[in-house]
């Protein structure tokens, strides 16, 4: 793609802060365990440096950077400590925080020091001369101990704003005593990209030192201002893995290399390695156990979906008519979504995507158009529960679907006593037919649905062996039709996994046990289904 901001090739180095700044979200909490696993899934991706946490400040980043040591081999990345510059009135060399930061072992130290004046004066409460000794000692030193040393410019954006002349100060001041890169950091997120590429360009323009970009999310501009900032020459940008952080979050660094490599030509990754960048995205939310972010740009599971009809008619001619980029660039993939938007081409390649060939069948095509509509006017929705529109599509396609089991009845029941550290009972019983013979199983559970989902593999798992591989991963709760309030429609959707594949079901009905029964019966059938097993 040409444009006029090309970068044509140049480099920029990516400098993941995930295990560190990305730490600082509301509700992570990452054990020194959590980031030895997080470290190599980034250097596999080919950043250039990963900055590991704060040793001597923070016990646990202490003992992650010991570990490391030991026990982590980069392939390409470097490993980075983060700290302070000295404190007001000593030396760098007797600092202990400082000399943390040379025990940690890390190749690179990031040293975060004040380049606003306010808060030099109101929250160092030192003199500006002082503040610029501190970065020069600091960083002098720790290049004199043979390490690479990055100085992040904390509030710079803001401090420019205010006295540019002492902001351009610090800057040149950390160069001067031997800084490899210089970070400008919009620390409070409050930037536009117009701001931040005009700033940029101007010190770019007095300095010929490498500069670098550390954006926060508070105006929702991070990536857009990381970019911006590469654009006017910055050649270092810091963020993290989607976009973890304080407050509302750091920069995207997956969003970023992915609009620098694809938008503007610039290489951040080795070659090839983007394409990993959904894997690398959903695995590391596993690890934090914070939930992927299904909207997030390139590397969220919906950021090349489509739903609407008029979409999915101009994608089965040319996909390129209504995505920005080829989602196999970042490894994610196209997906096509049903609902009462769609019309028959949607159906058509969502019954592709699933494995059934629709084409010249337009009377099973009109058919499914026609139950879409009808079950989502009735509080179903196929966007999240692929599983449970497959069976559909088998029914419309061959007749009906797979006929596992045939049940006879089924109840589920909570006994709860007001007594001090009584606990609520829930047992579940299910009546079956399944593999010629009659089932009668009762199951317990800690609500009467887990109890239902015990009773009916208790009652199965005999018959059908596979199930026991099939684990309940999410389930989902909605009311519909709230004005009515307890005597609402509600919908469940309910997430399984059988360790290879997951798969969605949903289920609808005048309580949550009717809604619970219909999904979870749906879950097993397509689950069988797909392991291949016949009925018995």
């Amino acid at each position: 793609m040409t444009t006029p901001l090309a970068l044509d090739g140049t480099v920029v180095e990516m400098y993941d802060t995930t295990l560190r700044d990305g730490a600082q979200q509301e509700g992570m909490n990452l054990t020194v365990a959590d980031k030895m696993a997080i470290a190599p899934m980034l250097d596999a991706l080919g950043v250039g440096v990963i900055e590991g946490g704060w040793p001597g400040a923070i016990p646990k980043d202490t003992e992650f950077f010991r570990l490391a040591a030991k026990e982590l081999d980069f392939a390409s990345a470097q490993l980075a400590a983060f700290g302070s510059t000295r404190k007001a009135g000593t030396s760098a060399h007797q600092d202990t925080q400082v000399r943390a930061l040379l025990d940690s072992e890390a190749p690179v130290i990031t040293l975060v020091a004040k380049s606003d004046i306010r808060h030099v004066e109101r929250a160092l409460r030192t003199t500006p001369e002082e503040n610029l000794a501190m970065i020069a000692d600091s960083v002098r030193y720790l290049v004199g101990e043979g390490r690479r040393v990055i100085l992040d410019a904390e509030h710079f954006f803001d401090g420019y704003v205010f006295d540019p002349s002492y902001a351009m100060r610090a800057v040149a001041t950390a160069f001067e005593a031997g800084a490899s890169d210089v970070v400008l950091c919009d620390t409070n997120g409050g930037m536009l990209p117009d701001w931040v590429h005009r700033i940029v360009t101007e010190v770019r323009a007095a300095t010929d030192g490498r500069l670098g970009i550390h954006a926060h999310n508070d105006s929702g501009c991070a990536v857009a201002n990381s970019v911006a900032a590469v654009a006017a020459g910055a050649r270092h940008v810091q963020g993290t893995v989607n976009g973890y952080g304080e407050r509302t979050g750091n920069a995207d660094l997956l969003a970023v290399a992915a609009n620098l490599e694809l938008k503007l030509g610039a290489r951040c990754l080795p070659e090839g390695k983007l394409a990993d960048a959904t894997h690398t995205a959903h695995a590391i939310s596993e690890v934090t156990n914070i939930p992927p972010y299904t909207r997030q740009p390139y590397v969220g599971s919906s950021a090349f979906a489509h739903k609407a009809g008029l979409h999915a008619s101009a994608i089965r001619v040319d996909p390129d008519l209504y995505q920005h980029i080829d989602p196999t660039l970042v490894g994610n993939d196209m997906r096509m979504l049903v609902s009462d938007m769609a019309g028959r081409a949607s159906i058509e390649l969502k019954g592709r995507e699933l494995g059934f060939d629709l084409a010249g069948r337009p009377e099973i095509l009109g058919r499914v158009v026609d139950r879409v509509k009808e079950s989502e006017a009735q509080g179903y929705t196929y966007d999240a529960a692929d599983a449970s529109f497959a069976l559909m599509l088998h029914e419309e396609v061959g007749g009906e679907r797979p006929r596992y089991f045939q049940m006879e009845s089924w109840r589920a029941s909570v006994h709860f006593t007001e007594a001090i550290g009584g606990d609520g009972e829930c047992e579940a019983t299910v009546k079956l037919r399944a593999g010629g013979s009659r089932v009668v199983r009762t199951g317990e559970g800690n609500g009467p649905v887990n109890a239902l989902d015990h009773a009916l593999r208790e009652a199965l798992v005999g018959v059908y062996p596979e199930i026991e591989q099939f684990e309940l991963t999410d389930f989902r709760v909605r009311l519909l039709d709230t004005s009515h309030g307890t005597d609402a429609v509600t919908r469940v959707l309910i997430q399984t996994s059988s360790g290879a594949e997951t798969w969605s079901t949903v289920g609808v009905g005048p309580n949550i046990l009717e809604a619970a029964y219909e999904a979870l019966v749906d879950s097993l059938v397509y689950g069988l289904l797909q392991a291949g097993v016949d009925p018995r």
